[in-house]
């Protein structure tokens, strides 16, 4: 029960997690900035909008938003959201995460293309460039916390195991924390990895690739991305904020305080840091990669 209440606090907050994340961006900077519930507003208003489809459009451009969503709704039936155990657990399954993220990506990536214009056809490339750089950090951090718990499945690497973990593996666990901070960062689309609220046709990363999707198209592609957010937030108040002894009726609880918690410090890194120059994403990204391949190696060379 516990984890079908997580799930749904989850798909319940995740729209609200960029709102936390723009707020705190505008406090700090002595700005009012948008109401928290403004997220549910807009998807509220567009939901109720007609579509508009261009004429070069074909079925994947219709298809790609609820791809996206799908896609980031079946990964979340994955995770240990409760801290315990996932809906749906099986060995490898960290496996089918990973894919399930990259379908999404993929779909979304091929809507742009679809739409035959070269605009969002360079956004589409350097999304993809940041997928094939992001998924092979998510790889090596899941592998580093596998040998940590010596589990096969994602709610044997995130549930009651990583608890006991933490005062012998503490170092490598770290160093994944930051390597899957640094990958919400980009997969979520914001800074300094991407900047939701730019209107700089040139340093546009994933807002380019939607500039066609209007209505509910728009409003699934919006909600699709702060699914996402949820989705590596929910990694991160798993690995810092383990269950053991914890009831399991409080992980509901439990998950909305740690989400509020990451979107806020999201919002923090944002207003303290430049956008990076797109030549300068892959060597972000490859710092993680090197994070976790080090929390790995530190583990490996453990007797």
């Amino acid at each position: 029960m516990s984890a079908w209440l997580s799930l749904l606090v989850l798909l319940a907050i995740a729209p609200l997690l960029p709102a936390i994340a723009t707020r705190v961006i505008s406090t700090l900077s002595g700005r009012r900035g948008i109401p928290l519930l403004q997220p549910y507003r807009d998807l509220g208003r567009l939901a109720r909008k007609d579509f508009v489809y261009s004429s070069t459009t074909t079925f994947v451009f219709r298809a790609a938003p609820l791809a996206w969503v799908l896609g980031a709704l079946a990964a979340a039936v994955l995770l240990p959201l409760d801290g315990h155990g996932a809906i749906v657990r099986f060995p490898g399954d960290l496996v089918l995460l990973a894919g399930l993220l990259a379908l999404g990506r993929f779909a979304l990536a091929l809507a742009a293309l679809d739409t035959g214009s070269s605009f969002e056809g360079m956004g589409a490339s350097r999304e993809l460039l940041i997928g094939c750089l992001a998924e092979p950090v998510l790889f090596v951090a899941l592998l580093t916390l596998a040998l940590a718990t010596h589990g096969a499945s994602l709610s044997d690497l995130f549930g009651a195991p990583l608890a006991p973990a933490w005062p012998r593996v503490g170092a490598s666990l770290v160093m994944t924390v930051l390597a899957l901070s640094m990958l919400l960062l980009a997969e979520a689309a914001r800074g300094p990895v991407d900047d939701p609220a730019t209107h700089l046709e040139l340093t546009m990363i994933h807002e380019v690739m939607v500039l066609d999707h209007g209505g509910l198209d728009l409003a699934l592609v919006l909600y699709g991305t702060g699914l996402r957010f949820a989705l590596f937030g929910s990694l991160l108040v798993n690995l810092l904020w383990p269950l053991d002894a914890t009831p399991a009726i409080a992980a509901p609880l439990r998950l909305a305080l740690g989400l509020a918690v990451v979107a806020a410090v999201v919002g923090v890194v944002e207003s303290s840091m430049a956008r990076l120059r797109l030549v300068r994403l892959p060597q972000y990204l490859v710092s993680a990669g090197v994070l976790a391949s080090l929390g790995a190696l530190l583990l490996l060379r453990k007797p």
